[in-house]
């Protein structure tokens, strides 16, 4: 079994290093990468000639040793799920845990769920119970486009594979 521990990024365009908001996802991540094969930092920098938010991450990591992986391309949760997916397929994992924000959990495990397909298992680790009534209104309204997509995609692929849910 190949576990994978996908940590995805958090930041503003304000100050610089880990957004407290990132560094308790690293903290989650940290607890729960124990028997983990590799670990994967996703998020961009916002900031021009910055470090991204998964060199942040993988500079300040301090938990087990694992492979260390950084995607610092990722601009959304859309982009962090195809990064998993990607390096998922990569390292052959059966195991997907994926770290974020309470806040943040349902639209993150929907779009890598997704991303992932089903012969790969997702557990999904968050890193506080903070409910930001900003940050929530903010993933209530990225929701529906985030369902729709998925809907889409499936939709597509029975189309090009009907013998597939």
């Amino acid at each position: 079994m190949t576990r994978l521990v996908a940590v995805l990024g958090y930041s503003t365009r304000r100050g610089d290093g880990l957004h407290p908001v990132c560094a308790a996802r690293l903290a989650a991540a940290e607890r729960a990468a124990d028997d983990a094969d590799a670990v994967l930092f996703s998020g961009w920098s916002r900031r021009r000639h910055r470090p991204s938010e998964a060199e942040l991450m993988r500079s300040a990591w301090r938990g087990p040793a694992s492979r260390l992986l950084a995607d610092g391309d990722a601009r959304s949760t859309f982009g962090n799920a195809r990064a998993v997916a990607v390096v998922a397929g990569e390292v052959g994992a059966d195991e997907v845990v994926l770290v974020t924000s309470t806040w943040h959990a349902r639209r993150a495990r929907l779009l890598v769920r997704a991303a992932l397909g089903p012969d790969v298992s997702l557990d999904v680790v968050t890193a506080d119970r903070s409910r930001p009534p900003l940050l929530i209104g903010r993933e209530l309204v990225c929701l529906l486009p985030a369902r729709a997509l998925v809907a889409f995609r499936r939709a597509r692929r029975g189309q090009e594979t009907p013998d597939t849910d």
